[in-house]
């Protein structure tokens, strides 16, 4: 994970609202995401999760790029958690609390039974996974995995309320505007 460590090692972090977010490829779009960092993530998260699973599903937005090139690459079929309603039959839909921003998702395409992979881009809050992850519950679904690129420690974790721990590829932490490496192996 040598890409990953120095890409955010020199990413730029903001304040949202006293919140400290660091502004990388993998979360935000931007700056630039190269091919050569999304590969090697993709390999990651591929030697680190179950994948005897039926679906992969991610929240949208930034897990789509990350869980497409998984799908692509395991021949498993991808469910994208949707800020928008199409009131398909059979949505359904989860509150999604974050530490900057709070809003409602929509999950299409997943039945009880589905054994799915959860993939997501940061573990920061654990807001957006815990709704997800409520949501599956009620549908029926089996988690057998959640995995999530990079993990902010520090603060409070809501998916540590829940009965699911999301392994990571990287560990991070946020202090005095400067992105600090916890944890190079990640968890899990």
């Amino acid at each position: 994970m040598d890409q990953l460590r120095h890409s955010l090692l020199s990413a730029p972090v903001i304040e949202k609202n006293d919140y400290e977010y660091f502004v990388h490829p993998i979360s935000d779009g931007v700056p630039m995401l190269e091919p050569s960092l999304l590969r090697e993530i993709v390999i990651g998260i591929i030697r680190k999760a179950d994948l005897d699973v039926d679906k992969i599903v991610t929240p949208a937005a930034m897990g789509i790029h990350l869980s497409t090139a998984v799908s692509l690459m395991t021949d498993i079929p991808l469910v994208v958690v949707r800020k928008r309603s199409y009131g398909l039959e059979g949505e359904v839909p989860l509150s999604q609390v974050t530490g900057y921003s709070k809003a409602e998702m929509y999950i299409n395409d997943v039945s009880g039974g589905d054994r799915v992979l959860l993939l997501d881009d940061v573990l920061s809050t654990g807001g957006t996974l815990r709704g997800i992850t409520g949501a599956l519950e009620e549908i029926g679904a089996e988690i057998v995995d959640v995995v999530a690129v990079i993990g902010k420690i520090g603060g409070e974790n809501r998916l540590a309320e829940t009965d699911y721990e999301a392994k990571t590829l990287i560990d991070v932490d946020v202090e005095g505007g400067e992105v600090l490496i916890v944890n190079e192996e990640g968890s899990g």
